[in-house]
């Protein structure tokens, strides 16, 4: 079984990529949606992110994210603590996950593949990557964020160039050329 990271900036369609994939039949996860899941049913890590952030952020037994997000958001301290037990926790059950896949590709969609430490799990990285006009437009277009707003959030994550020089195979998702054949070529390059 071979694994591959898709990985990319805010607004470069990584999960575009992944949802073609999806229809294509493969499997994916994506880290985000079971980032969510495992902090409201991890025992372990919801103790863990209670002894950190107080219990008050689960109310009812579920996650309160705004609150959390209030305590983390701003204070890069904060949102190391928080990395380094959620990051282990998805890593673990990527892990887990990729073990029970049939079939000879699986995926692993994260916008922090590189610094979650996932690239470590996987056979090789796709980078899709976007003109930063588009992907500003796009991220305005799905969030109403104001474009200061997408361009402080593309600042914060890592450098388009670091990212290329680590990847396997860069996608180029501008609208010049077809997604779709870009994304069976590299099926064909990876098997």
């Amino acid at each position: 079984m071979k694994r591959i990271g898709i990985t990319g900036g805010i607004g470069s369609g990584k999960s575009v990529v992944s949802n073609l994939l999806r229809v294509m039949g493969y499997r994916v996860y994506d880290t985000d949606s079971e980032a969510r899941r495992l902090m409201n049913t991890l025992p372990q890590l919801k103790a863990k992110l209670c002894q950190t952030f107080g219990d008050d952020i689960y109310a009812g037994g579920k996650l309160d994210r705004p609150l959390l997000a209030s305590r983390v958001f701003g204070h890069p301290e904060q949102i190391a603590r928080l990395n380094a037990l959620v990051h282990p926790a998805v890593r673990e059950d990527f892990d887990r996950w990729s073990q029970g896949v049939r079939g000879e590709l699986c995926f692993v969609e994260s916008a922090i593949l590189y610094e979650s430490h996932l690239d470590r799990q996987v056979d090789e990285v796709w980078l899709v990557t976007a003109p930063e006009s588009l992907r500003i437009e796009r991220v305005q277009q799905r969030s109403g964020l104001s474009a200061d707003e997408v361009k402080r959030r593309i600042a914060a994550q890592q450098g388009e160039e670091e990212r290329c020089r680590q990847a396997t195979h860069v996608i180029c998702n501008d609208g010049r050329e077809s997604l779709i054949a870009t994304v069976l070529s590299l099926l064909d390059k990876s098997r």
